[in-house]
C-alpha cells in the first residue's frame, strides 16, 4: 500500500488540471469557446535537462542540447500523436508519446501526454536521464502564422537513472513547420 500511494499521487497531480480545464471549457457558451490549433506539425529547438541522477558510477548530469519534436493531430479528436527526439552529451532519447489537447485560446493548447523514452546507448546521457523510461509531459504550442508553430513543454522521466531511482526533468522550446 506505500508504494501506491506516491503512484496515486503522482497520477492526480496529472489527471487534475485536465479536469480542470474541461470543466472550465464546457461551462463557456459555444460562442466563447477557444480554438486552439490544429495543426500536424515538425520542428526544432533547444532542450535543457534540469536534474542529474546523482550516481557517481555514471555521467549523469544536467545536460544541455537540442530536439526535435513533431504533431500529429488526430482529426476530430482533442487526441495527438507525438515524438520527440532529445538529444545533447554521448545519445539521443527517442520519445514516442499520446497527448491529450486543450484549447485555450484561438490557435492556442495546452496538453498532458503520456509516452516512453529509448535512449540510444543505456548508461548515456540525454537531457532526460540515461536509460528508458516511462515520460509525463505537458506544454503549450501555439500556432503564430499559417505555417509556424512555437511550442515549449516539460518533460519528466521516471526512474530514468543507472542506479539511481531519481526522476529527470527537461524543458524543451522550439519553432515547427505546419505541414497540414
Amino acid at each position: 500500500m506505500k508504494r501506491l500511494f506516491p503512484s496515486v499521487l503522482a497520477l492526480s497531480t496529472v489527471v487534475a488540471p485536465v479536469m480542470l480545464f474541461a470543466g472550465n471549457a464546457s461551462a463557456q457558451t459555444v460562442s466563447q469557446q477557444p480554438t486552439g490549433t490544429n495543426a500536424s506539425y515538425l520542428g526544432a529547438g533547444i532542450s535543457a535537462g534540469v536534474t542529474d541522477g546523482g550516481s557517481p558510477r555514471y555521467n549523469d548530469d544536467a545536460q544541455f542540447g537540442g530536439n526535435v519534436q513533431g504533431r500529429y493531430a488526430i482529426p476530430n479528436t482533442p487526441i495527438s500523436a507525438r515524438g520527440a527526439l532529445l538529444f545533447g552529451g554521448e545519445t539521443v532519447s527517442v520519445i514516442p508519446s499520446l497527448s491529450y489537447d486543450v484549447p485555450v485560446s484561438n490557435n492556442t493548447n495546452v496538453y498532458l501526454g503520456a509516452g516512453y523514452s529509448f535512449v540510444g546507448k543505456d548508461g548515456q546521457s540525454t537531457p532526460l536521464g540515461n536509460k528508458d523510461a516511462v515520460v509525463l509531459s505537458t506544454g503549450v504550442e501555439s500556432q503564430v502564422t499559417d505555417q509556424v508553430v512555437l511550442y515549449g513543454d516539460v518533460k519528466l522521466g521516471l526512474d530514468a537513472y543507472e542506479d539511481s531511482s531519481a526522476a529527470a526533468t527537461s524543458l524543451q522550446l522550439g519553432a515547427a513547420y505546419r505541414f497540414n
